[in-house]
């Protein structure tokens, strides 16, 4: 199991999203492994859920996709499995609090450490009732990242002192999905995260262009890519994994530039 705080030691982190089993667990595993050759620090895989009310549509459609392929997390926990001592980076699950507590809070997170997961993301679990999982979570060394949004100003510090990995910081208002123009004052939303915590900053949601990636690198720590890299594969199916690698290469190229 990779730390999370390595992705981020000495560099811009770049942080990938895609839907396991979209459009197969097959290609998911492919999918994960282009990822990390091309260089992806982080990756997140989402569990596909029934109601993911924090998603656009692009990534509303790949649970769907998933779904229709049989994806169950069963399935995904074997496929995670199966990619130990090929992957080096921190493996992170996106999932709702549903399929955790149908799964067994304590069974969910021992699986994840088992088969090698850092750390997992449930954006509908409130931050005041996180207790719910932290035991369990603390118990199997997974860390929960937590997620602060531009709405969130009076509670930043509350937040940022207690959380783990890094900080998500939601870049804009609203549900994920690329934006041409991301509006909100990020450089000044990280500073008030950075006055209550040391641990890294990544900044998702909307971000699809090098343009934003190197603008978001001038003040966080990382960046998140989801719903633009599951357009690719929504582009090009089974043969998506060279596309996804020249995508991806594309965006952190903005990122050689920041470190030099």
């Amino acid at each position: 199991m990779s730390k999370i705080s390595d992705a981020f030691r000495g560099k811009k982190a770049f942080v990938a999203y895609i839907m396991a089993g979209d459009p197969s667990l097959e290609k998911t595993r492919e999918y994960v492994i282009a990822l990390q050759r091309a260089g992806a620090d982080v990756i997140e895989l989402g569990i596909p859920f029934s109601d993911p009310i924090a998603e656009g549509e692009t990534i509303q459609a790949a649970n769907l996709r998933a779904f229709a392929s049989g994806t169950d997390i069963e399935g995904i926990f074997d496929m995670v499995s199966s990619l130990k001592g090929e992957i080096g980076v921190p493996l992170l699950f996106m999932t709702y609090l549903n399929p955790v507590f149908s799964y067994g809070y304590g069974a969910f997170f021992k699986r994840c450490a088992e088969c090698g997961i850092s750390g997992v993301i449930i954006p509908d679990l409130p931050f005041d009732e996180s207790g719910e999982v932290t035991g369990y979570t603390a118990a199997n060394g997974i860390e929960l990242i937590s997620l602060i949004a531009p709405t969130s100003r009076e509670r930043i510090a509350h937040i940022a002192k207690q959380a783990e990995g890094f900080v998500y910081l939601v870049s804009s208002l609203g549900v994920t999905g690329a934006r041409s123009e991301i509006t909100t004052d990020i450089a000044a939303l990280v500073a008030s995260v950075r006055e209550h915590t040391d641990i890294p900053i990544a900044v998702g949601f909307g971000v699809h262009s090098p343009q934003q990636v190197a603008r978001i690198w001038e003040s966080a720590d990382g960046v998140i890519v989801g719903s633009a890299i599951v357009s690719v594969i929504v582009e090009r199916g089974d043969a998506a994994g060279p596309f996804i690698g020249e995508y991806v290469r594309a965006l952190t190229a903005a990122k050689r530039l920041q470190t030099k």
